[in-house]
């Protein structure tokens, strides 16, 4: 008896767990949801309507395999408790999964109740799960990302009746669709191969520079980031795809940029798995003195998108709705919060993570602590809301679009943000907190202490694709 676990790689084809938990044929599949789960670090109900939207068509298609899926409702400690009573000597199958602290703590117990031969976890992404080498990570991502793709599980044999909930009874019971996410993305196999296609076909024509601007990276960018966090496309198959295709598309700039970030992706995720403490703790421990006092209210404006400056605003309220923005605005709001509001990177973190439907922990939190400074291997980069409304927006009509009170506002008043009782007021002075930020960074990173723990970060964490440690942390 073969017992198939659930977490986030919700397709059908080229899934570990899916694939050899199938092979004899007798086996359920069950997805665990556990309400405080859902309620800890960075999740939202955005990204609970992504995965039973997966869920719902991975449903539909092990109909035809004679299967389903079973919702376990629950934390995966009481999971297994339920397996060793209902399905006892079952072998468990599971893909990998980088999470956040709840997450990981859960399914250590789940662990501690099986033997190690009775549960089989397969790898995920394109990590490095047990022998941990900087050095090679390049070499074995290539590998990994190169192996053949997994096909369709095998028809189920299964007909034990378990008290479990059905799908159907399940996505009843959330009432998901009552909420207001009409904007967010929509998830599923179908909808990942079909972003893939277009993507591959023509929406990547100018990828490397339109991925900058908010208003064409809408369509320029992949947008498969929700489906790569929630596995209704493995990157095995987008990587592989995209290899086919090289040769002969008129877009080979472009794809170069994007297969770059696909191996991006998981240098990032592997830093959370290697060291989970970067939940909480700066990479570079000494920076965990930086910023030591938080201001609630200045948090609740950020957050809110009534920060005073139009641009920043637009796009925190663009993400709201949308569940979504481009790398460089990511960026921005981050790093306002970070230098600008000079505000503990661990209390904004969680609060930005609610907003991305494709939040992925380890990319997540890695962004964060980058764009806050405290690697310690990273140049600190704090981003002019002015510079990158003028850049990203030239004539504020993406901007006037999001916020449209301003409509009939000066362009020019709109990037400089002096807009006096026409909105909101300026919550902090731009360039004197840049100025403060900036200082008060490179004081601290000129210490030769901080230059020799950053090393030290560096071999642990740092790319190997450029050998250039010196110049990035001087």
């Amino acid at each position: 008896m073969d017992v198939i676990v659930l977490q986030r790689d919700l397709r059908l084809l080229d899934n570990p767990a899916l694939f050899y938990g199938s092979k004899k044929g007798n086996y359920c599949v069950i997805y665990v949801y556990d309400k405080n789960y859902w309620q800890s670090y960075g999740r939202s109900p955005r990204q609970l309507k992504f995965a039973v939207d997966c869920l719902k068509e991975l449903e539909q298609n092990l109909k035809k395999l004679n299967s389903k899926i079973l919702i376990f409702e629950g934390s995966f400690e009481e999971l297994s408790l339920f397996l060793n009573k209902e399905l006892p000597c079952s072998k468990i199958h599971l893909n990998h999964c980088t999470d956040n602290l709840y997450h990981r703590r859960d399914l250590k117990k789940f662990l501690s109740n099986f033997k190690g031969d009775e549960v089989d976890i397969y790898d995920n992404f394109g990590l490095q799960l047990h022998k941990f080498n900087r050095d090679n990570w390049s070499r074995d991502w290539n590998l990994i990302m190169s192996r053949p793709l997994l096909s369709s599980p095998c028809n189920s044999t299964f007909d034990k009746k378990l008290p479990l909930l059905n799908f159907e009874d399940f996505e009843q019971s959330l009432n998901i669709n009552a909420l207001n996410l009409s904007r967010i993305q929509k998830g599923g196999e179908k909808l990942a191969s079909e972003l893939l296609g277009s993507f591959f076909e023509y929406r990547v024509d100018g990828y490397s520079k339109k991925m900058s601007c908010p208003r064409e990276a809408e369509i320029a960018c992949s947008r498969l980031s929700p489906h790569i966090a929630f596995g209704s496309i493995s990157i095995r198959k987008i990587y592989q795809e995209l290899n086919n295709i090289l040769s002969f598309s008129p877009f080979k700039k472009d794809l170069y940029s994007f297969k770059k970030r696909l191996h991006w992706h998981c240098h990032f995720v592997q830093k959370l798995e290697t060291e989970p403490e970067l939940e909480f703790r700066s990479m570079h421990p000494f920076c965990d003195e930086l910023r030591t006092e938080e201001n609630s209210e200045l948090i609740e404006k950020w957050i809110k998108g009534q920060t005073g400056f139009p641009f920043l605003d637009a796009c925190i309220s663009y993400l709201n709705s949308n569940g979504w923005i481009n790398f460089r605005m990511r960026a921005m709001i981050m790093s306002f919060a970070s230098y600008n509001l000079w505000q503990p990177w661990q209390k904004t973190s969680p609060l930005l993570a609610e907003l991305f439907t494709d939040f992925e922990p380890g990319i997540h939190i890695s962004q964060v602590q980058m764009q806050s400074g405290v690697t310690g291997i990273n140049l600190p980069r704090i981003y002019s809301v002015f510079k990158q409304s003028l850049d990203q927006d030239p004539t504020a009509e993406w901007t006037k679009k999001i916020i449209p009170e301003l409509k009939n506002v000066g362009t020019d008043l709109i990037h400089n943000a002096e807009l006096k009782d026409l909105y909101f007021d300026q919550i902090i002075d731009p360039k004197l907190s840049a100025k403060k930020a900036r200082d008060t960074i490179w004081a601290m990173r000129k210490n030769n202490d901080f230059k020799k723990v950053a090393r030290e970060v560096y071999l642990k964490h740092g790319s190997r694709k450029k050998q250039q440690f010196n110049r990035t942390s001087s």
